[in-house]
C-alpha cells in the first residue's frame, strides 16, 4: 500500500501534495455483498501510530520547510506551488499525523464467483485559509477461493486473483472443519493517514 508512516512522506502529504484528488481508484473496495458470511470465521486487527513534528524553519520565498520529529529526525522539503495555506504556518507550529492500518479477514459461503481484487484510493486537503492538512485513505480487497482442504495436515489452498495457488496452515483446526471447497475468503486491508498542523501554544 502506498501510504507510509515515516516523517518524510507525512511531510509530503501535509505540505507538498499538490494534487490530492478525492475518489481516485479502480473500483470500490468492498467485500462480496451477495455472499453469505460464515459466522465465527472472521478476524480483524488494527494498528495505530502517531507522529508529531515541529516546524523548525520556514522560508516563505523559497517555500522550504524544515521539520523535526520526537526522535530528532530532521526533514527539509520544498512545498509545491499547489500547496494551500503555507503562509498560515509559523516556526514552532506542530504537525500531528495519525497512521492507521486495519486488516479484516472474512469467510463467505461459495456462490460460484472467482477470485478478484479491488482497490480504492481517496484524498482531501485543507480548504483555503485553513492550516495545512489532509487525509488519505487506501483500501484493497482481495477475494480468494478455497480450492482444497486437508484436515489431516490442517492446511488449505487458496486461489488468488492472478490464478496462483497457495497453501496455508490453519490457525484453528475447528474453523477449517467448518469451511468447504469453493468458499470465499475476503481480505480487506485499509490504510489511512490523517494530518493536521496546529499552532504552538
Amino acid at each position: 500500500m502506498r501510504i507510509a508512516r515515516n516523517l518524510s512522506l507525512v511531510a509530503l502529504v501535509a505540505f507538498a501534495a499538490a494534487a490530492c484528488a478525492a475518489g481516485q481508484g479502480t473500483a470500490p473496495a468492498e467485500a462480496p455483498p451477495a455472499a453469505e458470511a460464515i459466522e465465527g470465521l472472521s478476524l480483524s486487527a488494527t494498528q495505530v501510530d502517531t507522529i508529531t513534528a515541529v516546524v523548525e524553519a520556514i522560508d516563505y520565498d523559497t517555500r522550504e520547510v524544515t521539520l523535526v520529529d520526537d526522535m530528532g529526525d530532521v526533514v527539509t522539503l520544498t512545498a509545491g506551488e499547489g500547496v494551500r495555506n503555507l503562509n498560515q504556518v509559523s516556526v514552532g507550529d506542530v504537525l500531528i499525523a495519525e497512521h492507521v492500518e486495519n486488516i479484516t479477514v472474512e469467510v463467505f459461503k461459495g456462490d460460484g464467483r472467482g477470485a478478484e481484487q479491488a482497490e480504492m484510493f481517496s484524498a482531501a486537503r485543507a480548504e483555503e485559509g485553513e492550516m495545512p492538512g489532509g487525509v488519505a485513505i487506501e483500501s484493497v480487497v482481495v477475494v480468494a477461493v478455497v480450492k482444497a482442504i486437508n484436515l489431516d495436515d490442517n492446511t488449505f489452498v487458496l486461489e488468488g486473483p492472478d490464478g496462483s495457488l497457495q497453501e496455508y496452515q490453519a490457525m484453528n483446526p475447528d474453523n477449517l472443519r467448518r469451511a468447504e471447497v469453493g468458499d470465499i475468503v475476503a481480505i480487506t486491508m485499509t490504510e489511512s493517514l490523517a494530518i493536521a498542523v496546529e499552532k504552538s501554544e
